[in-house]
């Protein structure tokens, strides 16, 4: 058997483990029998939230992609990128939830035998702050102290901008629900290549979907300040904190009282298209993920397309995301639609 054998046989028994309620199909194929306890505890969690929305687990379908793969001492590394469809119904309405999930396994050889040890996210959804591809950015407290040394020169990038001029922005503006949602769908795959990806990137995919729904920038130059992205000027980032840092922005979101603005409900069931969630994992206060409402499902509660764990149609609870733990806290922003 070789090792590309031995990796399919893992995603295999990964997709078949969730179906069967228990990660008992993994354990002939990782040798880590600590890395199986802790699916299993996912996958129980994961099953949890399906049986609390009175939902069933049709079946479960993985299309594997390798994107590396590195010879070490101890065997193969190997970067797999796993897009996930989840097909489910609640009552007699079918849903399908889909997922790229980006893992890094390790295969050693034991015995003449391949076999998985372990495997662990390249992404978390868990993290702050956000930077660029490619550009170096210090811890927040250094960034921000250099950004009130040294303010952001203004650079508008007109082909992201809705109409150029800021002043050109009539006194109202209808928020497009809609639109939102759409381009949320269009892009929750793939970056859109106008925009800079970044490397923890669910803040950045959020608000690009409310500039496509309409929502005004407050162009402001600051990074500390407003809600603005104006592309880059050489190695130079443009853009505010509140654009790309999941925390910023829930703090803009909450405190904003013109231009884009809306207010906290208590009930997830009533956020429509084009509302977000702020996720703080640790119950910190510190929040470190958001998502944009694309519809609801067959019990009237919100699903989300999110980044970093390019995500469709997810239910907004996350529960069965690695980062949630018990203490984890939400904000569902209710988004204001005349701005």
């Amino acid at each position: 058997m070789s090792w590309k054998t031995a990796l399919y046989n893992y995603v295999h028994a990964k997709n078949q483990a969730e179906l069967e309620g228990s990660a008992a199909p993994m354990e002939a194929f990782v040798s880590d029998s600590a890395y199986v306890r802790k699916q299993d505890i996912r996958i129980r969690r994961f099953l949890d939230s399906y049986r609390d929305r009175d939902a069933k687990l049709l079946r479960g379908e993985t299309k594997l992609r390798l994107t590396g793969v590195k010879e070490s001492a101890q065997g193969i590394i190997a970067d797999i990128q796993l897009h996930r469809f989840l097909h489910y119904q609640i009552g007699s309405i079918d849903h399908l939830e889909e997922r790229i999930e980006p893992e890094r396994v390790m295969i050693e050889s034991a015995a003449s035998r391949w076999q998985v040890r372990r495997a662990e996210p390249l992404h978390a959804e868990k993290s702050l702050p956000s930077k660029p591809r490619g550009f170096f950015l210090p811890d927040q407290e250094e960034f921000l102290e250099g950004v009130r040394r040294a303010p952001s020169l203004p650079y508008i990038n007109h082909s992201i901008l809705n109409s150029g001029a800021q002043e050109s922005i009539p006194r109202k503006i209808i928020y497009n629900r809609a639109k939102a949602a759409q381009y949320a769908e269009t892009w929750w795959q793939t970056p859109n290549p106008k925009y800079e990806e970044f490397e923890v990137d669910c803040t950045n995919f959020v608000s690009q979907c409310l500039f496509a729904g309409g929502a005004p920038m407050n162009y402001t130059g600051k990074r500390d300040l407003g809600w603005w992205y104006a592309g880059k000027k050489g190695n130079q980032e443009l853009w505010s904190f509140s654009w790309a840092v999941a925390n910023t922005l829930q703090t803009f979101l909450s405190h904003s009282r013109k231009g884009l603005h809306g207010h906290a409900v208590n009930d997830p069931s009533e956020l429509q298209p084009g509302d977000t969630i702020s996720y703080d994992w640790d119950g910190d206060g510190r929040y470190q993920h958001n998502t944009i409402v694309i519809a609801k499902d067959a019990n009237g509660m919100p699903l989300v397309n999110a980044h970093t764990y390019n995500s469709r149609n997810r239910y907004w609870a996350y529960k069965d995301s690695p980062a949630w733990t018990e203490r984890t806290k939400y904000v569902f922003f209710r988004v204001a639609d005349e701005m």
